[in-house]
């Protein structure tokens, strides 16, 4: 038999197969020339044949897991289209993010130029550093969103995507570009959850299990390489790698960028990034740079295999709020540091102080009664922008009770970890939990008890249990603790951040019979500048003084700068939202608490 024509045959139809695939995607091109500009990318889409309903060329109004309106249709200066030939077509634009294509079915290029976020002034919300783009003369930062765009009804079409950047740049990214420079994506949805880093970078490799971890590092003047932040951050990984047992991914890179400030991370499903301030690498400024990584590790849990259709199909047209943000951040911070106390990173008392810290950010700076399902629904609004910082503090102690509630209910066997490993399990990447019913059918899964948990403290905001639920493993919670012990005090003062400063909100009758008013500044203490960075510090110093010292504070009223001295007066200490181990624990208790520190 001969079988070379239809051989032939064969291999010119999977020719036309791969060609006709291959047309159907969304071929991106980004030019970075920084001798050129270090202010704008210039971007070229290569396209298929579009419809009539594809016609509108759209921007994203913000991107999943920043929670924050980014409107990138701003940072766009000059904008194209161009038919198979390249003849100029004619478009406009429609709105902020949107631009009408005037003959779709002819449109076969868009062009581009689009600027940086880091230096371009805008006037209402500013994107965060870690989510935007930044082009400098030996580095670059390209966070999807921030330079891409698609046509309407093209999000889920598969894309790749070429970055044409200068000779002797490395590039870090949790994709991996093919012999030819494409990084691939199967859709708009993944190249966006997948941030690249280029440029004058060090890197490192490590391997957890059967998984590879990376970490690309830019580091303005050299202090900080990505070999030794690795092994500062290897035992928290192993740690990481106990807690879940084993990992839901295959590799994961860490993109670390030190300048002159710090402004957080920003997690992604195979991938975090982060925008830091450059200094010595330190073992308190490691533990710090360990803390963050370990909550954005342990997003390969939630929400990349726990999470709601919202998030599944994202919309970036118009930003949608998911009442499971207690889920994705909360838990998430709830993990970060639970794995490190298990893991012996971390002793239980420093645990309980980070308990303190975030109860005390619940009571002193944020809304009590504003529920986490509200704030989660909210999240992308101004009002919930406000209340957003203590999806991380009553968020994570919220998933603190949970586990511990679970724990009860299954005499020590079942905690919240192995809940989340059932989840990962049951559903993964693809496949969504239910936004509307994911509270019953997570109590399906446990207890129906824990129902009335969901009612009362995520979808209400009803006082959290702490004394009760912690009691339950033999530690003390006490709201208010009198010491007996007596401090130095100007008495009952409260303080702002403005423009100018430091300022006092409310002033106390020790300090108003000093000369201070309500709206002056505080310049300095004792001779000592006054800075937001050491208001703690700057409290700890007043109150060590002696009841009855005298003390010299720095005001500025009026725009004049004066000095006044003022006599402090005794108060009774009382440590309040204090976490302590109860030295007289049951049996039952310290049983409890076995299972609560240690991975089933």
């Amino acid at each position: 038999m001969n079988l070379l024509p239809r051989l032939g045959l064969l291999a010119g139809l999977l020719t036309a197969s791969l060609a006709a695939s291959a047309q159907q995607e969304l071929i991106y091109t980004v030019d970075i020339d920084p001798a050129v500009s270090t202010n704008e990318f210039r971007v070229t889409l290569a396209l298929p044949k579009l419809k009539k309903d594809q016609a509108v060329y759209q921007f994203a109004s913000t991107a999943p897991g920043t929670y924050q309106v980014m409107d990138m249709g701003r940072f766009v200066r000059k904008f194209e289209a161009f038919d198979k030939k390249g003849k100029p077509l004619e478009s406009k634009q429609l709105s902020t993010n949107q631009w009408q294509l005037a003959q779709p079915d002819k449109t076969r290029e868009i062009r581009y130029t689009i600027a940086e976020t880091w230096d371009t002034p805008v006037k209402e919300h500013r994107i965060y550093r870690m989510c935007g783009s930044s082009l400098e003369t030996d580095h670059a930062l390209l966070n999807g969103q921030t330079i891409l765009g698609y046509p309407q009804g093209m999000q889920t079409r598969p894309l790749r995507l070429k970055i044409n950047y200068p000779t002797g740049w490395k590039a870090g990214s949790a994709l991996t570009p093919d012999g030819q420079g494409y990084y691939h994506a199967k859709d708009y949805d993944q190249m966006v959850d997948s941030p690249i880093l280029l440029g004058r970078l060090t890197e490192a490799t490590t391997k957890l299990g059967d998984a590879e971890v990376a970490l690309y590092c830019y580091s303005k003047t050299d202090q900080i390489k990505a070999e030794p932040l690795l092994a500062d951050m290897q035992k928290m990984l192993g740690s990481a790698k106990n807690f879940l047992v084993e990992l839901p991914v295959k590799r994961y890179a860490f993109l670390y960028h030190f300048e002159d400030q710090s402004q957080g991370a920003w997690e992604h499903s195979y991938s975090s990034e982060y925008a830091l301030q450059e200094q010595p690498l330190t073992p308190e400024y490691a533990q710090q740079i360990t803390d963050m990584a370990a909550h954005e590790f342990f997003h390969i849990v939630t929400p990349l295999n726990i999470h709601s259709e919202i998030i599944e199909h994202f919309n970036f047209v118009q930003p949608t709020g998911s009442q499971h943000l207690w889920l994705y951040e909360g838990t998430t911070e709830w993990a970060a540091h639970m794995m490190q106390l298990r893991g012996g990173l971390i002793t239980l008392d420093q645990y309980l102080n980070t308990l303190h810290n975030k109860v005390a950010y619940d009571h002193l700076q944020a809304d009590t009664t504003y529920s986490l399902k509200k704030l989660g629904l909210n999240s992308f609004s101004d009002e919930g922008q406000q209340q957003y910082g203590n999806i991380y503090q009553r968020g994570a102690m919220t998933a603190s009770l949970l586990d511990l509630r679970l724990l009860e209910l299954s005499g020590g066997k079942r905690g919240l970890r192995d809940v989340l490993l059932e989840l990962t399990k049951k559903y993964g990447p693809s496949k969504p939990i239910s936004e509307q019913a994911f509270f019953d059918d997570f109590t399906q899964l446990t207890y129906p008890e824990i129902r009335d948990f969901f009612t009362r403290y995520v979808e209400n905001a009803e006082p959290l249990p702490l004394q009760e639920y912690y009691a339950k493993v033999g530690i003390r919670y006490d709201a208010n603790l009198p010491t007996g012990r007596k401090l130095a005090s100007l008495g009952t003062n409260g303080y702002g951040m403005q423009s100018t400063g430091v300022v006092f909100t409310q002033v106390s009758p020790t300090l108003q019979a000093c000369g201070v008013a309500q709206g002056d500044q505080f310049v300095a203490f004792n001779g000592s500048t006054l800075q937001p960075e050491t208001m703690r510090a700057t409290f700890a110093a007043m109150q060590s003084a002696k009841p009855g010292d005298e003390v010299e504070l720095t005001i500025r009223h009026d725009g004049a700068e004066k000095k006044v001295r003022c006599r402090t007066v005794a108060r009774e200490e009382i440590k309040r939202y204090n976490f302590a181990v109860n030295p007289q624990a049951t049996p039952a208790q310290l049983a409890l608490r076995q299972a609560w520190l240690k991975n089933q």
